[in-house]
């Protein structure tokens, strides 16, 4: 049985009374998917128009929308392959336009190298694990995963008026998604050494 971790015991503790409720409905998970993706276009159009403050409070909006879809999902045995792959393909695309949102406001070549950085990153640690999963091996080990770089994104954003806030937050998602990609990467040679 796997371990739960703090963070995952958290998360379970804030979603189960909504997924509770929304079980009721007849809401499914891909609708809280989309929901999700839709919420976090209206914080990258908030990011580019330098509205950061209220930016961060609809990424932790979007965020624990993100939480509820596989929760609900599960709770409710509406689990499918095609539910997953559209989860982990819009979670992609919503990193990315966060990332790239900071672009209109973030003008040196400083910044935008830290946000291509940050692209990168971060794709990296969901694509180790998809490509090692395809081997039919787990590989949920790491340091920092997209909930992780949710979280410090918002704070950034939400502590923006502090110089440099958002600046570090790059930075702290830069290090830590290059740390677990490479965390996943040594995990997947572990488990493949014998071949």
């Amino acid at each position: 049985m796997k371990a739960i971790t703090f963070s995952e015991s958290i998360a379970h503790n804030l979603t189960i009374p909504v997924i509770r409720l929304l079980a009721r409905t007849s809401i499914r998970p891909n609708a809280l998917t989309w929901g999700g993706f839709l919420i976090t276009l209206v914080a990258a159009a908030l990011i580019a128009a330098g509205q950061y403050l209220i930016a961060g409070i609809v990424v932790l909006v979007a965020g624990f929308f993100d939480m509820l879809d596989g929760a609900l999902a599960r709770h409710t045995s509406q689990v499918t392959r095609f539910g997953g792959v559209l989860d982990s393909t819009l979670d992609r695309l919503a990193e990315a336009v966060l990332l790239l949102a900071l672009l209109v406001q973030f003008r040196s070549v400083t910044e935008g190298v830290l946000i291509g950085l940050a692209l990168v990153g971060s794709f990296m640690v969901s694509y180790i694990r998809a490509r090692v999963e395809v081997l039919g091996l787990q590989c949920t080990v790491g340091l920092f995963t997209r909930a992780h770089r949710v979280i410090v994104l918002a704070l950034g954003l939400l502590l923006s008026h502090i110089d440099y806030a958002l600046f570090i937050a790059l930075v702290m998602i830069v290090f830590f998604s290059f740390f677990t990609a490479g965390q996943r990467l040594f995990h997947a040679w572990r488990l493949t050494a014998s071949d």
